[in-house]
């Protein structure tokens, strides 16, 4: 989809299709008003006979309304006048994506971007905009047959963004900073939605080392030999059981002075987790290919930052591998020693993610990190825990906690902060090694987190634990690309910290 931010006389604009928003209580936004007087009371007299009642995500198309220039004009519900703010903002540009994409307009001019939202300047609006409408038409057709790759679909090509002649300036660098965002999101999408006969520890590494090329930052992957020297045991481990060599990728964004301590971002990389010799069930383990969205959502935050080119140092470390029940695969009852010098037991061999994570944790030590954060799809708990709206946040920093806290709710992809007490650790207790894998069943995202929490006690750390929001199941299954935006904010809030 192709942008522009211009000013122009909505009524006198000419596209296929023009976007302006309606309220509830048949309240008119200020553009929508402009196209009422040019059509002598038409959507008054529509909202009057019922034909749209202005609630949020709610949308009407209508053809050549007289008084226009534009031969389709589309009415957005934007909800109660006193209630919009970022999130129905956002459902609204949404909407009016969904429904362009139904119709047969190949260009369009909205005027969302014109709407009053709390709190939100003009610069952050387009940014919503336009990341939002990028991920609605998101699709993914990398390996659809080619017939289907070619042929044409509906959709919009170009979205003209109409906004105030003072604002065109701020508006076209939200459109800059919306559409890398959009692009790391889409990358973590396709990642994710890939085969793992295609998305395997290798391809993930490739695209990484592009991603480096591309961008002009240093990628290495480290392969088993190197990994063996630095004694992953625990990673190791969980790779043994597969064909497929496990790797480690660290990619590193120096962009900010060189006394900078980075922030580093780890994400779990398991790019198909059969649970090991603790086989997961049949049902639904196709979806298991999305166990490596944590690494994904790493690769799509650099991808994002670097196309803003963030003046930050932020360092990338992504441990990948496949869970396999091989004839070499660790047996529940085996003992590992990780990178740390510490021993766990495995009681659950498809609780394998914290056992790659943990020497990555290790690792990154050598950076003298500002922070670390990890995501990874790691508890089943987490998802009934949380669902699918919130992911979960665990930290031994409070300040780092409440500035990811902040950075989601910026973003609109939300996380809510769990607990984490020394009061759990006890479940982790092994009388074979200094730790079992798992703690039980109850609290599961907890002590997983308590787990990890070991091997990081020498930085500030946060856990995102993305099980339950990385992806969809069902008639809607796919990568979300979540937390790439919460990622992304707090990176950028971080280098505005640094500039003040």
């Amino acid at each position: 989809m192709e942008f522009s931010i211009k000013n122009v006389n909505a009524a006198a604009t000419q596209s296929d299709c023009l976007v302006v928003g309606v309220y509830e209580a048949k309240v008119l936004s200020e553009a929508a008003q402009e196209i009422d007087r040019a059509s002598k009371g038409m959507i008054s007299k529509l909202l009057a006979d019922g034909d749209m009642d202005g609630k949020l995500e709610a949308t009407l198309m209508l053809h050549h309304v007289p008084g226009l220039t534009s031969s389709r004009l589309l009415l957005v519900g934007l909800g109660k006048e006193a209630d919009f703010a970022e999130k129905q903002y956002a459902k609204a540009v949404r909407a009016s994506i969904k429904a362009l994409e139904k119709s047969g307009a190949l260009d369009a001019t909205t005027c969302l971007a014109q709407l009053p939202v709390k709190a939100l300047s003009a610069q952050r609006k387009v940014a919503y905009l336009s990341e939002a409408a990028l991920d609605a038409s998101y699709k993914f057709a990398a390996i659809k047959r080619k017939e289907e790759q070619a042929s044409p679909k509906k959709g919009i090509a170009k979205l003209t963004i109409n906004v105030a002649v003072s604002e065109v300036s701020a508006a076209e660098t939200g459109l800059a900073d919306g559409q890398a965002l959009a692009a790391g999101v889409s990358l973590a999408k396709d990642l994710g939605n890939l085969p793992p006969n295609v998305c395997t520890p290798s391809y993930l590494a490739e695209q990484a080392l592009a991603l480096g090329k591309t961008h002009q930052f240093n990628v290495e992957v480290l392969e088993r030999d190197a990994l063996k020297k630095l004694g992953m045991g625990s990673f190791l481990g969980v790779a043994q059981g597969s064909e497929e060599p496990p790797k480690f990728i660290i990619m590193q964004h120096l962009k900010g002075k060189k006394e900078q301590k980075p922030v580093v971002l780890v994400g779990k990389g398991i790019t198909f987790d059969t649970g090991g010799i603790s086989l997961k069930p049949g049902s639904e383990m196709d979806e298991m290919k999305y166990d490596m969205c944590g690494a994904a959502s790493v690769l799509g935050t650099f991808k994002a930052i670097a196309a803003m080119n963030l003046p930050l140092n932020v360092i990338g470390v992504i441990p990948t591998c496949e869970n396999m029940p091989d004839g070499r695969a660790t047996r529940p009852g085996d003992v590992l020693t990780s990178m740390s010098g510490l021993t766990i037991e495995v009681l659950n061999t498809d609780a394998e993610g914290r056992l790659i994570l943990c020497d990555a944790l290790t690792y990154v030590e050598r950076f003298e990190p500002s922070a670390v954060i990890d995501v990874a799809t790691l508890t089943g708990a987490c998802v009934i825990a949380l669902g699918h709206h919130a992911s979960g946040l665990f930290s031994n920093n409070d300040a780092l906690a409440a500035e990811l806290l902040q950075a989601g709710e910026v973003a609109l992809d939300r996380a809510w902060h769990m607990p984490m007490w020394e009061d759990y650790q006890s479940l982790l207790d092994s009388n074979f090694a200094d730790m079992a894998n798992i703690g039980g069943r109850a609290a599961g995202s907890i002590t997983a987190a308590c787990f990890l929490a070991r091997f990081a006690k020498k930085y500030d750390w946060a856990h995102l634990d993305v099980a339950g929001t990385a992806w969809k199941s069902g008639k809607e299954k796919g990568g979300t690309g979540r937390p790439v935006p919460l990622l992304t904010e707090f990176l950028v809030q971080r280098a505005n910290q640094l500039k003040v």
